[in-house]
């Protein structure tokens, strides 16, 4: 094999051992790397109905055939797990050097399985591993963890590190890198805090895997330039994501108070014009080409790095509209480990729960002291506020009730991306498919949807997210690499084809991995959950019920019938039943019949 090294890292840490196996080529060639591989190893080796949080869970941490090599962001990686939040498929992708130094030490994926009986943490060099007593960093937020670790190890290390928040298993517990790069947004930090694990460091001293083809440096160093050729660069590295506040605000999809609205009068204060008055310096991840993460400074003088996910669920969805507060809370929550968007949308509905009189001593509109202090009562779970927070929006609505269901913002438990879809039915069912829970990544139809007929509910809207969403997660979270190139400055995929054919030697079938991959994630569910509703693919019921009430769109909800319609053609063009089940013909077509005797003994499989 070309291009991946074709081995795994296997860390048992309840026998204390661990182990180097080879990978299958053919699961390499069918699953590539990343979100592929990872979702192969979890049917093969979990249990269905496991505790997430048990010892019996596994961590997969999972590089890609592009990972480290010369081109447009290959400095990524998957960590996924069975979800804590969810109790589904659960991932996120890391901008880390921790991906770099996973290749270079020989490998394309590790297994974290077992636990440990103490805090510990992970030090890997080449195919040599230590596991390391980490009692005195337990309790220490990743800031202040890093920088201990850097101590010992120098700057020469990849780092995956857990704050308190995934120590106390907090359901929306992230995994961090450098200060500031987060992923695993339904609860990897806390599949990690089970195991006790503090941190994974990695170095890797061997050269990366021997891609087919030499020119693969040289096309990846032309990637990067004709990035930067584009029109739209320069404005790019100036406000980033960040710059899409005001175009939410202008287009009625900024999530405003718990997504009531799609509008805040106070957008101009938290948007990216005010991000590039008060930047201070921008980060990246490894091998970047045009870095996302604006820093600016906080209220405490205190640098906080923001794109425009956090900014949006800190500020306008929770009221907040002055950007050193949002900062303030973003760094709070990265120092804690805490995933800023289900952190802002728990908030927000926390906010909405008080005002509604069913909780008592909660959170005001706007309070960004008190929703700070949440912040810490989260992830360190002292009261009872916390550990009520702590379970995410679905658990906790399902714990005080009261209608508080109705506008408990997620899909499956996993809550909702920063944008509003009372008009915007496209990106509502990409939401509500997504693979993970409604996360953006998948498919960000929403900028099209708007540029097109937003109020359309269309098979072509339908075969639109479908088709993004196996560029963004049948592609990018497969291959490991960043989307931003391709969606923000029009850097064209044909630059990836090119790589991944240098690099393996083999013609990518896109439509073949991405139908493979996300037909074995529903599986996953499907196996879990004991079955399958179509309610399970339908978005919050507040879009539907509550209609816009303020700015152009005043009215606007979506159609839940027209709704219904547009993912029955969904499941038609994945090749799954009315229910959303993968039909038998679809599992062979994809070669995917090793999942038919587990999934027909929980549900009726047909033809």
């Amino acid at each position: 094999m070309k291009g991946w090294t074709g081995r795994l890292l296997r860390i048992n840490l309840s026998t204390g051992k661990h182990w180097v196996q080879d990978l299958d080529p053919s699961i390499l060639i069918n699953y590539v790397g990343g979100r592929g591989l990872a979702v192969k190893l979890l049917w093969d080796e979990l249990p269905r109905g496991i505790d997430p949080l048990s010892p019996l869970n596994k961590l997969i941490i999972a590089a890609g055939p592009l990972t480290g090599y010369p081109g447009p962001n290959t400095g990524k990686l998957v960590i996924a797990a069975k979800s804590p939040l969810t109790g589904g498929y659960g991932d996120g992708n890391i901008g880390s050097w921790a991906s770099v130094h996973l290749r270079k030490a020989g490998f394309d994926a590790m297994i974290i399985e077992g636990a440990s009986s103490r805090p510990v943490y992970i030090y890997v060099e080449n195919e040599g591993v230590e596991v390391k007593p980490a009692d005195d960093l337990w309790g220490l937020d990743t800031f202040t963890t890093e920088d201990k670790l850097r101590s010992i190890y120098g700057s020469n290390v990849g780092m995956l590190i857990i704050g308190p928040a995934g120590e106390n298993l907090v359901r929306f517990a992230t995994v961090v890198a450098q200060k500031g790069r987060s992923g695993g947004r339904p609860g990897m930090g806390a599949v990690m805090g089970s195991k006790r694990v503090k941190a994974i460091v990695i170095r890797g001293t061997k050269p990366l895997p021997q891609p087919a083809d030499q020119a693969l440096s040289k096309i990846g160093v032309e990637a990067d330039l004709a990035a930067k050729a584009k029109q739209n660069y320069g404005f790019w590295l100036r406000q980033g994501t960040t710059a899409t506040v005001e175009w939410a605000q202008e287009a009625s999809v900024l999530p405003t108070l718990n997504y009531r609205e799609g509008q805040f009068d106070y957008y101009d204060k938290i948007g990216g014009v005010m991000v590039e008055k008060s930047n201070v310096t921008t980060r990246s991840c490894p091998n970047c080409v045009m870095p996302c993460g604006h820093v600016v400074k906080d209220l405490e003088d205190q640098l906080s790095e923001l794109d425009y996910e956090n900014i949006a669920m800190l500020g306008s969805n929770i009221g907040v509209g002055d950007l050193q507060e949002v900062a303030y809370l973003n760094r709070l929550a990265d120092m804690m480990g805490l995933d800023t968007i289900s952190l802002g949308s728990t908030l927000g509905w926390a906010m909405e729960a008080t005002e509604r009189g069913l909780i008592k001593d909660g959170l005001e509109w706007g309070d960004y002291r008190r929703a700070a202090e949440v912040t810490l009562d989260i992830a360190h779970q002292r009261t009872e506020l916390g550990r009520l927070l702590g379970l995410g929006v679905r658990g906790a609505s399902s714990r005080i009730g009261g209608g508080s269901e109705g506008f408990a913002m997620h899909v499956k438990g996993l809550e909702v991306s920063a944008y509003d879809c009372h008009a915007a039915p496209g990106m509502a069912l990409a939401f509500a498919t997504s693979p993970i829970g409604a996360h953006h990544k998948d498919a960000w139809v929403i900028s099209w949807e708007v540029q097109t007929n937003r109020f359309a509910y269309s098979r072509d809207k339908v075969l639109k997210v479908i088709e993004l969403q196996n560029i963004r997660g049948g592609w990018f979270e497969v291959m490991v690499g960043c989307r931003l190139p391709w969606v923000e400055i029009g850097l064209e995929l044909d630059w990836y084809w090119r790589m991944y054919k240098a690099a393996t030697g083999l013609d990518l079938d896109l439509e073949g991995v991405a139908n493979r991959v996300y037909t074995l994630i529903r599986a996953y569910w499907i196996r879990e959950y004991g079955g399958w509703l179509r309610d399970y693919d339908t978005p919050p019921a507040r879009w539907f019920k509550d209609p816009l009430s303020k700015g152009p769109l005043k009215g606007s909800r979506l159609n839940y019938d027209a709704y219904q319609q547009m993912l029955t053609w969904y499941y038609e063009a994945r090749g799954w039943d009315e229910r959303g089940v993968p039909r038998r013909s679809t599992l062979r077509r994809l070669g995917l019949e090793y999942v038919e005797g587990d999934l027909s003994k929980v549900i009726d499989l047909r033809d």
